[in-house]
């Protein structure tokens, strides 16, 4: 375990955590022989290796190598040991850009001008060298010590020779709030056009201070970014709402290009007057608008190759809503009780059907499987509401790594809550690799 004041190398002095993810960490840490301070992320192989993430490993440096932009934090050096991989970046001592809203609670036009400036800057500089980010959002937009936009994190970008024979990006990723209607629709899509919409959700959440598309739950969030169902707040100029509904056009054919962006008035000439009275978001976004914007923060994504999926076949978009933390229904309803629990597992699908086999015949319940995947499970007596059931559905994310979601459809959820938490979760135990979404997410 790396600690403070340790050498790396021989060529960094570690220092503090700047900050922990699910595949390792970043430290601070200064290079010895040019004083010069820098941030070093930290992975761990194995677990890169466990989930099949190396070759967005490799993209991100790969990507990072590529640009070189004053508004994009640049990768000094890849560094590996048997165990790690070191990824030696410029150090960006300002924290992130979502930091700042999250603290102001929304910003000036004119500032968040200034960094919508920087941003498509920097969107512009990579597409002109072929990469495309595809997960911008304000955790990965950066700050200096002088207030200047930097963005980071590559690791869900893609490179011009990654698309098809039609021209078009088929893989499908990102964050959902923030993605473009036509990546989830596994038609293809252009990853530059699908970028500048990433920018204008970005835009609208600096000045708004909320996040543009939302609703009770990730679905309908889905259905309001699929049909452009957005509305500017009143403090807007009318230059930057106009500026908006262009970029943030559910059509990849008439949305604005980044060179129209540029020409544009409010992008050209920031918002001009000001407005002197300081309006506050009204009450009912405090709990609609700006609760889902907080808890998008730093939540896992999930990266889907175009692939059939193990068991069944379900969009790309509610795959990467299976993570912690995207479905906003709780936010809005209280419940009684959790109906839906998700896990993932570094077993075959073959393996985990066989566990659910073996665990209802040791709890005596009926097991069935459907012609969709389904793995449907019973009580054998009816309960306080009938018969317990659940239905367990098993999805591929890689080949050595699936993602199963139980979900009670019926009996009475106090029953099923019990039988879950006393029965199953430590019966399970063996393929389990995490629970996720409430207090027990954690490796087993």
């Amino acid at each position: 375990m790396e600690s403070r004041g340790k050498i790396l190398m021989e060529r960094y002095e570690l220092g503090r955590l700047l900050g922990k993810g699910t595949f390792g960490k970043v430290h601070y840490a200064r290079n010895l022989e040019s004083n010069q301070s820098v941030a070093i992320k930290m992975m761990d192989k194995d677990k890169v290796l466990k989930v099949g993430l190396s070759e967005q490993i490799r993209r991100e440096i790969t990507t990072m190598r590529l640009v070189a932009h004053k508004n994009i934090v640049e990768l000094h050096e890849v560094m590996a040991t048997r165990n790690k991989i070191y990824f030696v970046m410029e150090y960006v001592k300002g924290g992130e850009l979502f930091d700042k809203i999250e603290k102001s609670g929304k910003l000036t036009e004119a500032v968040a001008h200034k960094y919508f400036q920087q941003l498509i800057s920097a969107v512009d500089y990579c597409h002109s060298r072929g990469v495309y980010h595809r997960d911008l959002k304000p955790e990965n937009l950066l700050l200096d010590e002088n207030e200047n936009l930097k963005v980071s994190d590559f690791g869900l970008s893609a490179l011009s020779e990654s698309k098809r024979q039609d021209g078009l990006l088929h893989t499908t990723c990102g964050t959902p709030a923030y993605v473009a209607p036509e990546v989830i629709s596994k038609t293809g899509y252009d990853g530059a056009k699908s970028d500048i919409w990433s920018c204008g959700v970005v835009l609208f959440v600096l000045v708004a201070g909320y996040l543009p598309f939302q609703g009770p739950n990730l679905m309908e969030m889905y259905r309001k970014i699929q049909n452009g169902d957005f509305r500017c707040p009143s403090w807007f100029s009318h230059k930057l709402k106009k500026l908006l509904y262009k970029i943030l056009d559910p059509n990849p054919n008439t949305r604005i290009s980044v060179q129209k962006i540029k020409e544009s008035t409010w992008f050209r000439k920031g918002p001009g007057e000001t407005r002197t009275v300081k309006e506050k978001i009204p009450s009912e976004n405090a709990t609609t608008n700006a609760a889902p914007a907080l808890a998008m923060r730093r939540k896992k994504n999930v990266h889907e190759d175009v692939k059939s999926l193990a068991v069944t076949n379900l969009n790309a978009f509610e795959i990467i809503s299976f993570s912690t933390g995207f479905d906003l229904s709780g936010l809005f309803i209280k419940k009684e009780c959790k109906k839906e629990t998700i896990f993932t597992s570094d077993k075959s699908a073959a393996a985990i059907i066989s566990k659910l086999e073996d665990v209802a015949k040791a709890l005596n319940l009926r097991i069935r499987k459907k012609d969709n995947g389904v793995v449907k499970i019973q009580g054998r007596k009816e309960g306080r509401n009938g018969v317990l059931q659940f239905d367990t559905e098993i999805f591929e994310i890689t080949a050595s790594y699936h993602l199963i979601e139980m979900k009670q459809t019926g009996g009475d959820s106090l029953e099923y809550q019990k039988l879950l938490e006393q029965d199953i979760r430590p019966a399970l135990k063996d393929i389990v690799w995490a629970w996720h979404g409430d207090d027990q997410q954690q490796k087993e």
